[in-house]
């Protein structure tokens, strides 16, 4: 019985540990993109053009912008996890936190250097606070939401949230460059590598609890239909 349950407190310790490092490490893939100055990720150009009407810096902009998606929610009939909750502020201090470190990048043979970086950074980070299993992002919760509602494909809500959110942005301020475009074509293919290699063992044993929802690695096809909403233990992977 004593080592079932330090086979559990352990599975437990692992997964927190790669929640909160991945949130981390997405705030700070974000920021060097950000410094890079290269076009941003979908959701970070509406952050930055917001800072920029706001004055507000962005990685508080990314906590309220969270927290009003997570608001949403409500009507929508979704299931927050204590990732989502954690998602929400964890990415924005660690935004600003990296920020704070980070200086300009004047140098182009320095920025996209920087660029390529944040963006395989954010898929690491995609894939270990998936992996965790401690629930989905705010955003994605919006994009599940909006499937079931209206019956749309995961592909076709998707895309319709990420231009809304791109174009919003775009018109506040906000950076669109051949960041965007890398980004968009390189993290479903970087999460989906690193969620297989940070996946965890559902910890086993009499009296053991498994965390429902083992993490995807497949992506919806394209005109897929409505899907299930995850539970607070399932999240979904970026396509």
């Amino acid at each position: 019985m004593a080592r079932t349950t330090d086979r559990r407190t352990t599975h437990l310790t692992r997964r927190l540990v790669q929640l909160y490092v991945g949130l981390a490490l997405y705030g700070a893939s974000s920021a060097l993109l950000v410094r890079a100055g290269l076009g941003l990720e979908p959701w970070g150009v509406l952050h930055q053009g917001l800072a920029e009407r706001t004055g507000i810096s962005i990685g508080v902009v990314s906590i309220i912008v969270g927290a009003v998606v997570l608001l949403l929610w409500i009507p929508l009939r979704q299931r927050p996890g204590l990732g989502t909750v954690s998602n929400v502020f964890v990415v924005g201090l660690a935004m600003d936190g990296t920020l704070a470190v980070v200086g300009d990048l004047d140098a182009l043979g320095v920025r996209i250097p920087v660029m390529v970086l944040g963006i395989v950074l954010n898929g690491v980070a995609t894939g270990l606070y998936i992996a965790a299993r401690f629930g989905p992002g705010p955003r994605d919760g919006l994009m599940t939401g909006l499937n079931q509602i209206t019956g749309r494909s995961i592909r076709l809500v998707r895309t319709a949230i990420e231009v809304a959110v791109v174009v919003t942005g775009f018109l506040l301020g906000g950076s669109l460059g051949a960041g965007t475009v890398l980004y968009a074509l390189a993290i479903g293919p970087l999460a989906q590598l690193f969620l297989r290699l940070f996946a965890l063992p559902e910890a086993s044993g009499p009296g053991v609890v498994v965390a429902s929802g083992a993490p995807s690695t497949s992506v919806p096809a394209a005109g897929s239909g409505s899907v299930a909403a995850p539970t607070s233990g399932q999240a979904i992977l970026p396509q």
